[in-house]
């Protein structure tokens, strides 16, 4: 039992080890961004944050309708595979223009969000000062959106790239390209910013054009890098032309619940930082320095879960039931070492957690942030396992069923109960935590339920289809 574990264990971590150090760079390549702008002064930073806010939400939800592209890549490829080791020419070329008419739909559908993305943004951009913003914040605001609309095209683009390259299970390079678009970012923001080598002091427009310049760089080197692979090269086909309108339609359809997904679970914590809010600026300071600790760690859990969600895809285009149904155990095992090292990290050095994100004078936003370093000891392993429970679904290409669970989860049960103990009970930033992690427990024990009854079901109907032959 142990040994199949550790050998399961080391076969998730060849795919998760990559995604979950590309997160994490990507969080700081946001992070940079942050701390640039905060050096221009406090209006610039809260117009930066706004813009990055906005861009954030569209982004994300444009990731969510091409991240089942890697799902669908990796049944494709193992097929192809398998098609390979049979001799069978005819069933291996079918795989690999499976593969291509994936890559060319998901470009496709790429290249629609980004666009309809922008103008969006754009749009939101202009209303800002209707939406009750200070007047002087939302026209910076203005300008940096404006400079960060046409990045949302090749930062989608990358993602089809990327989800192209873990569907295929090699990642590698995406790592090396992420880390080194950190770098880039902080130097590119630099110059821009203040006027440096004879360029013109740009402030905050600088910033919007750094970023969208080292999204549409760093789409460049993937794409690069993927047609140097001997492997990935053959495969790689972005003619929009020839996408395939039924394989846009799939992905669509797989897409807009993920999309959805994220837009809901996004929602949920912001609204529960407008009720930190309301209970004073400590709560609040001490609300958004815990949740950036949990943003950090839930890295982890994103990694994780797009391993196991793109191994359980290609387990089950190969037929393997019993090793789709270990990926889950393997899964949340190897989340839980991780969460406990983390969680007694916060119950036993809380000041020192805290200290990169509060100031030492800061006595009641630090003992509030103490008490909610408690809660979220416990809280970060369903909140790991309930991203895992999305993953694992998507493997099986069931996206609307983790919308749905996690609807109840956020809005039906989390979010009643963080009003209930927060302001009945006057828990108040407490309450509030207690209230996710009830949320986020209820959706990691649905959503893993949901997954091993629809795989026992799909198990049961392999075997009876396999009988009548």
């Amino acid at each position: 039992m142990l040994t199949t574990l550790l050998r399961d264990s080391r076969a998730l971590a060849t795919l998760a080890v990559p995604l979950i150090l590309t997160q994490l760079a990507q969080v700081a390549l946001t992070t940079t961004d942050t701390v640039m702008m905060g050096f221009l002064g406090t209006q610039e930073l809260a117009a930066g944050g706004l813009a990055i806010v906005i861009f954030n939400q569209l982004r994300t939800m444009g990731v969510g309708l091409v991240t089942s592209v890697g799902n669908q890549i990796a049944a494709a490829g193992a097929r192809a595979e398998q098609a390979a080791q049979d001799a069978n020419q005819d069933g291996q070329e079918q795989g690999r223009e499976e593969v291509r008419g994936i890559v060319r739909a998901s470009m496709a559908l790429a290249t629609l969000a980004g666009i309809a993305g922008a103008v969006l943004m754009i749009l939101i951009g202009q209303a800002l000062p209707w939406l009750g913003q200070d007047a002087a914040v939302a026209d910076r605001a203005q300008t940096m959106i404006f400079a960060l609309a046409p990045g949302l095209l090749p930062c989608l683009w990358f993602q089809v790239i990327r989800q192209f390259t873990v569907g295929m299970q090699r990642p590698q390079a995406l790592l090396q390209i992420t880390i080194a678009s950190v770098a880039v970012n902080a130097g590119l923001n630099w110059i821009l910013i203040h006027g440096t080598w004879g360029l013109p002091r740009m402030g905050l427009t600088g910033v919007g054009i750094a970023t969208s310049s080292v999204y549409l760089l760093t789409f460049i080197a993937l794409y690069l890098s993927a047609k140097k692979d001997t492997t990935l090269a053959p495969l790689l086909s972005l003619n929009l032309m020839e996408a395939d309108p039924e394989a846009l339609k799939r992905l669509l359809r797989l897409g807009i619940p993920i999309a959805a997904t994220y837009g809901s679970e996004a929602g949920f914590f912001s609204l529960t930082a407008l009720m930190a809010g309301s209970f004073g600026p400590a709560a609040l300071a001490a609300h958004t320095a815990v949740n950036q600790l949990v943003y950090i760690v839930f890295q982890v859990a994103v990694g994780l879960s797009h391993a196991a969600s793109i191994n359980v895809s290609r387990e089950l285009a190969l037929g393997r039931y019993d090793d789709a149904r270990r990926i889950k155990n393997t899964a949340l095992a190897c989340a839980g070492v991780v969460m406990i090292v983390v969680g007694i990290l916060y119950l036993t050095l809380p000041e020192l957690v805290l200290a990169p994100f509060l100031e030492s004078g800061s006595d009641k936003a630090l003992t509030i942030a103490g008490h909610l370093l408690i809660v979220t000891a416990f809280l970060q392993f369903f909140d790991c396992a309930q991203n895992i429970g999305v993953g694992l679904l998507r493997g099986l290409d069931d996206t609307k069923s983790g919308f749905r669970i996690t609807l109840i989860g956020y809005w039906a049960v989390g979010l009643p109960a963080a009003w209930l103990l927060a302001y009945a009970l006057d828990l108040e930033a407490v309450g509030i935590w207690l209230g996710l992690l009830t949320g986020l427990a209820t959706t990691a024990i649905l959503l893993l339920r949901r997954y091993s009854a629809s795989l026992t079901a799909r198990a049961d109907d392999h075997d009876g289809a396999a009988l009548l032959k």
